[in-house]
């Protein structure tokens, strides 16, 4: 009895070993796109008041953890039952993101100042729909981080995969990588967004002397900075990661200029290449299916 209940622990100890093992290596591969999605979702919290940064956060947190749970056995299901599904699911949420990301950049390149009673109705309009633009603000991050939650735990599985590991250590090292991307990219958003409270607290319990009163200012004044940084970061990231999806996952696209991939800044470039013309494509395919339903309705 003695000795098989050793053995049980020592199968239980070699299998942690093995999940501990596999699970810095799934997380090394996913660096790449963990870093993508702290800019994306550091973007998306931010621009808040500050009573209501982190309960947005935190509704945002909730979301992401809602969609792990979602993401997680439908992998499984797919990878089980058919593995080129996963493919035209990443190609989807890749357009997705290229819309996102372009759409951003249209909106920079092309907005235009507006005057007199047009202010004043966005003004009132603000005003009514305070919820509703929190609301669509969470909704919005919780879809995008669907989306790259997707391509985090595709590309977990795929290390586990190419390892031959039992079908135990899949579920384990995937399910731990996607909870670390969770924590650890919240954990930080989080940090971000406190940034300027934080520098306050330093401001006043120094009475604005030294190098505490100092740092404080510093953080203060660098938040505005690190905001429209994330937001230009998290626009790049955005139509970088719809690009490499559309770059492994469409066989086609992926032999198209074969040289720039012995180049690692070519195809950081070929990249963002295809992430803005899926994401031209995706625009101008929301626009004309927006005109026939506007079309539809007037009739």
């Amino acid at each position: 009895m003695a000795s098989g209940f050793f053995a049980i622990l020592d199968d239980i100890a070699a299998l942690m070993d093995d999940v501990a093992v596999t699970s810095k290596i799934a997380t090394q591969k996913t660096a790449g796109i963990l870093g993508d999605d702290l800019a994306v979702n550091a973007e998306k919290a931010t621009g808040f008041l500050s009573s209501r940064e982190i309960p947005v956060l935190w509704a945002i947190t909730k979301g992401s953890f809602i969609n792990k749970l979602i993401i997680l056995p439908v992998v499984f299901l797919l990878n089980w039952l058919y593995a080129p599904a996963i493919n035209y699911v990443l190609i989807a949420g890749g357009l997705y993101l290229a819309f996102e990301g372009v759409e951003k950049i249209i909106e920079f390149l092309f907005h235009r100042d507006k005057k007199g009673h047009e202010v004043v109705e966005e003004i009132v309009e603000d005003e009514k729909s305070d919820e509703e633009i929190e609301k669509a603000k969470i909704k919005s991050a919780i879809t995008t981080d669907f989306i790259l939650s997707v391509e985090i735990v595709i590309i977990a599985l795929g290390t586990v995969l190419e390892e031959s590991h039992p079908f135990i250590t899949q579920i384990l090292v995937t399910s731990l990588v996607a909870f670390i991307a969770t924590v650890g990219v919240y954990g930080i958003v989080a940090l971000i967004v406190r940034m300027d409270d934080a520098g306050f607290k330093l401001i006043k319990k120094s009475n604005d002397k030294g190098f505490f009163g100092m740092l404080g200012h510093f953080l203060v004044k660098a938040l505005p900075v690190v905001i429209k940084a994330l937001g230009v970061i998290g626009t790049i990231a955005l139509i970088m990661v719809a690009g490499g999806i559309f770059s492994h996952r469409i066989e086609f696209l992926h032999y198209v200029l074969p040289s720039w991939s012995s180049n690692e800044m070519l195809t950081i470039l070929k990249e963002i290449i295809l992430g803005l013309v899926g994401g031209l494509f995706a625009v101008a395919l929301f626009t004309m299916g927006k005109g026939v339903v506007s079309l539809v309705k007037k009739k």
